[in-house]
């Protein structure tokens, strides 16, 4: 963003951002370390890059010298899964620890094994980004908290372009725009996941940034500039993590309709446009196929054996219907006794933090209906009396609900690889943070579904709502880990 363009940034979103940044930062204080789903993977990948330059090449479970030192030193497998058992908490723990790491340091060992588990697979950028702030402290012990900020710095951009989609999908009410900013920013599982060494937190950041840009277009119409925003935006997040693909879909027949839209006024410069987006959108994908193919292995890597065994047979596609949706007659049922929307999305949105070891009491995932089932009836009241504006807009909700679709799909077709050995491996709320936007404009149609009265009132009651929600998630993470 330009210099011009940040300073039209309205406060509020700037706001936004502080709050998703300082909750983030809270977490990454609060969840010990590793402690955080394949963060020792994670950071396994950044030391590989840091210390030979290369990314990782085996998918083995293989860690350091200095992250085992620190593993050992901070009891992670006894505290892993076992939530009956506490981190270390003592001064007398905490210099055992310290020179325990200070040994291997000394002796100098390395990680040679070029193996980072089941973040080998993902594409490298995120993790050379956080190789900044590793070369910034001289062992684990400081490197992790630096990485895990600039996690949280992420956290902010997506808090920050979650606003901006908001104003620009629901101009009319400014106030409005508050609440769903505000609302993100406080989504406990966002502070969560942004606050360790995760890609994810990147992917949530240019995630939020695609929506608003697409939206941007939608509203004010496709311009070069937009157009090279978009197709880079694209590209940062193939680079990012493989799950960005869910996206693509949507993103793609959104920049189509954007290009006929334009093209009303002038074809040239409307195709002109949609080609500098390809182009760009495709530069990493054609550069990564070169250097590939240079090394004489698979095209696409990973993602080419993905595709030659892409199907979608009626056993799977019902497979990832009834992983959201209850089943429909005729379906086999893959899920037996478990209603999924529940149990396994809306639950682990409310509370599902640690190595998913960490949780309310039963009764807090019940009472939690109430609230989630009065936002929706406000923001569904809202959408039938805007009901014309929706159809004027079908077009761009369409683009929306293909995002969100292909973002579901990806993570179900993912899980159905285990199936039935594990009936839902993947089923877990933070997959599907990319669509957070989403979740902005819904907070905010329900704030103002409350009407023009009560409707400021309603959003600071859902303000309220989330925050405590966070408060009070980190506060089960402390009685978790420090009780």
């Amino acid at each position: 963003m330009s210099a011009r363009a940040l300073a039209r940034v309205p406060r509020a979103a700037w706001l936004c951002a502080l709050v998703a940044g300082l909750s983030a930062a809270g977490w990454s204080i609060l969840t010990p370390a590793f402690q955080a789903p394949d963060e020792l993977d994670h950071y396994a990948y950044v030391e590989l890059l840091a210390e030979h330059g290369d990314p990782p090449v085996s998918r083995d479970e293989v860690q350091g010298p200095e992250e085992v030192a620190a593993l050992t030193g901070l009891d992670y497998l006894q505290v892993r899964h076992q939530p009956r058992d506490h981190t270390i908490s003592s001064r007398a723990q905490q210099q055992a620890l310290e020179a325990d790491v200070a040994s291997v340091r000394e002796r100098h060992l390395v990680n040679n094994s070029r193996a980072a588990g089941v973040a080998a697979s993902e594409p490298p950028l995120y993790y050379a980004l956080e190789t900044i702030p590793y070369r910034l402290a001289g062992s684990v012990l400081g490197r992790l908290p630096l990485m895990r900020l600039l996690s949280a710095f992420m956290a902010a951009l997506t808090a920050l372009f979650a606003f901006l989609f908001v104003r620009e999908a629901l101009p009319s009410v400014g106030w409005a725009w508050i609440v769903g900013g505000l609302g993100v920013a406080l989504a406990p599982l966002l502070g969560f996941i942004s606050g360790s060494v995760n890609p994810e937190s990147l992917l949530y950041a240019v995630s939020a940034a695609l929506f608003y840009c697409l939206a941007r277009g939608f509203r004010r119409g496709l311009t070069p500039r937009l157009a090279l925003a978009i197709g880079a935006l694209i590209a940062v997040g193939l680079a990012t993590k493989l799950n960005f693909i869910g996206l693509l879909p949507g993103a793609l027949l959104g920049l189509l309709l954007l290009g006929a839209r334009a093209a009303r006024s002038s074809r040239r410069s409307a195709l002109g446009s949609l080609a500098l987006a390809c182009a760009v959108a495709a530069a990493p994908v054609a550069l990564y196929a070169g250097l590939n193919a240079l090394s004489r292995h698979r095209t696409l890597g990973i993602v080419s054996a993905a595709l030659a065994s892409a199907r979608l047979p009626a056993a799977e596609l019902s497979y990832i219907w009834q992983l959201y949706l209850p089943r429909l007659p005729g379906m086999a049922s893959d899920f037996p006794g478990l209603f999924t929307a529940r149990q396994l999305w809306f639950d682990g949105y409310v509370g599902l933090y640690g190595w998913f070891d960490t949780t309310f009491p039963g009764w807090v995932y019940e009472a939690a209906l109430l609230p989630a089932a009065a936002i929706a009836a406000l923001c569904a009241r809202e959408l039938i009396l805007r009901r014309a504006a929706l159809r004027r807009r079908a077009g761009e909700l369409i683009v929306y609900a293909l995002m969100a679709a292909g973002v579901m799909a990806l993570v179900g077709a993912a899980s159905y690889k285990s199936f039935p050995a594990r009936s839902a491996e993947f089923a877990e709320a933070r997959y599907l943070l990319p669509m957070l936007p989403l979740l902005a404009a819904l907070l905010a149609l329900a704030a103002r579904g409350a009407g023009r009265r009560w409707g400021p009132a309603a959003g600071a009651s859902i303000v309220v709502l989330f925050l405590a929600h966070d408060i009070f998630s980190q506060l089960l993470v402390v009685s978790r880990f420090y009780g």
